[in-house]
């Protein structure tokens, strides 16, 4: 099934409803709830004080979590009593349970809000989302829209403002069952603690170059430390040019997120670039240095929701070109990003953006050798 004929499956069964929109009303109860998104892994995490939030506003509320397939795993345990429903919008079979999951009360759309139709699709009887998507279709289904604040806000504490209602308490670890997990022998194998450094990004311009993700791994190891590589599917390359000679354990494109979740766990610190990776290390409650580069440290970075747990961002502030003031396609004048790619970015170095290139080894080593200290 291709994306477009997941999307006239969805507007088939959304369009009768949207018909009788004006005769919606709020639901005085609300039992049932759908987080209708297809974000990738770090958005995704980043909406656990939405569910924080909802599960203290409706204790007694079913509430179901649309997620992409690979990251269902991490909701195994069912944290904050959340559900999480399979969705591909290209696969027939999960777009299928989606609407048959429904009816729903209460429907709330984060990112993109084409998701709305799903939401409208699956029988939720009254919609929330953030104003201001493009094209104007996108809005249609919504009954609620909620502008995005005028004052800087963390996009993790922004979305849980979708509901009303005082902010859900900091984040603790144990809030997150831990999924259940294969065994990883090589770990068994480690010696010695062991710091994880996961070099591997969605985009090239948030890749730190690799010479220095080499020289972090040997200065890690003078301190007796063992450095652990890790990566996603396809990035076990990256690793091998990356440590030729193999010196330290490669265990890229070989977890899945629950190994992935285990190994992280047993770790005294995780390095890696502003990925989903650094928000997985947050739910661990592991010690996590991210290097913001493009991104925004303060948008993607703790907020209010994690303010306890240990996650340490390291950015250049006030990057000239990071002045995108653009945030899932909507403007907001407080925003200052860059989503360049290679291609695009005016700070393109060859092989890194001059964002990234302006972190030094010695930058990022004196701060994991604070984290460290503290462990």
């Amino acid at each position: 099934m291709s994306r477009l004929a997941g999307r006239l499956h969805i507007f088939r069964s959304a369009i009768p409803r949207l018909l009788v929109k004006p005769l919606r009303r709020e639901p005085q109860s609300t039992r049932r709830i759908l987080i209708a998104h297809h974000l990738l892994l770090g958005d995704t995490l980043l909406l656990t004080p939405l569910l924080a939030k909802l599960r203290a506003q409706y204790p007694q509320a079913d509430i179901l979590l649309a997620c992409p397939k690979a990251i269902v795993p991490l909701y195994a345990g069912r944290p904050f009593g959340v559900s999480a429903l399979p969705f591909d919008p290209r696969d027939p079979e999960s777009v299928r349970n989606i609407l048959l999951s429904g009816p729903y009360d209460l429907g709330l759309v984060l990112g993109d809000n084409r998701y709305s139709w799903l939401a409208l699709a699956a029988g939720c009887r009254w919609i929330v989302g953030h104003s201001g998507d493009k094209p104007a279709w996108k809005n249609w289904p919504l009954d609620r829209s909620v502008p995005y604040p005028d004052a800087p806000e963390a996009w993790a504490d922004l979305a849980a403002q979708l509901i009303e209602g005082p902010p859900p308490r900091a984040y603790r670890p144990a809030d997150w069952p831990a999924p259940p997990h294969l065994a990883l022998p090589e770990q068994a194998q480690f010696t010695k603690r062991y710091v994880v450094l996961h070099p591997g990004a969605s985009t090239g311009v948030k890749r730190w170059p690799d010479a220095r993700w080499s020289e972090l791994a040997q200065r890690v190891e003078a301190l007796g430390y063992l450095p652990v590589w890790t990566g996603g599917p396809g990035e076990g390359d990256l690793i091998r040019a990356i440590d030729p000679q193999a010196r330290h354990p490669n265990l890229a494109a070989r977890l899945g997120l629950g190994e992935l979740w285990h190994l992280f766990a047993g770790a005294e610190a995780v390095v890696c670039p502003d990925t989903g990776v650094a928000h997985l290390g947050r739910l661990i409650g592991v010690p996590t240095l991210a290097l913001f580069g493009p991104g925004n440290a303060q948008i993607h970075g703790a907020g209010r929701y994690w303010r306890e747990v240990p996650f340490v961002p390291l950015t250049i502030a006030d990057m000239p070109c990071r002045d995108q003031p653009f945030i899932f396609r909507r403007k907001v004048a407080w925003v200052r990003r860059c989503d360049r790619n290679e291609t695009t970015c005016v700070a393109w170095r060859g092989d890194h953006s001059e964002c990234m290139g302006q972190l030094t080894v010695e930058s990022v080593f004196n701060v994991l050798q604070n984290i460290l200290v503290k462990v």
